[in-house]
């Protein structure tokens, strides 16, 4: 059950995780996240995180006090810009990020975010 909306890493032997992605309570600024599904980090370090309700892609790099959009952000649709609660994410070995778009029963892939 997600009920902070916001992401935090762990290493281990940690008691307390480090926030690394929102941390200001849900919403849709992109100081915000709304229910965050799939986690990926890519090969610098960024951290992608399927933001479910917000139907977005959002892009955290370390230090950031707000997320850059990189998929969806258009309100939720079918159109090749929108996404319906994404909630998977992957990347390949040549940098292109697949999103899982749940509701609308397809996997995006976008290439070289």
């Amino acid at each position: 059950m997600v009920v902070n909306h916001q992401v935090r890493r762990w290493k281990q032997g940690d008691t307390k995780g480090e926030l690394v992605a929102s941390g200001n309570d849900q919403g849709n600024s992109l100081k915000q996240l709304s229910r965050p599904q799939g986690v990926v980090v890519d090969h610098l370090g960024q951290i992608y995180v399927a933001d479910e309700r917000n139907h977005r892609v959002v892009r955290w790099c370390e230090g950031d006090k707000e997320g850059q959009i990189v998929v969806g952000g258009n309100g939720f649709g079918t159109q090749s810009n929108q996404l319906n609660s994404p909630r998977g994410l992957s990347f390949d070995n040549e940098k292109n990020l697949y999103v899982v778009d749940h509701y609308n029963h397809r996997i995006q892939k976008y290439e070289k975010i």
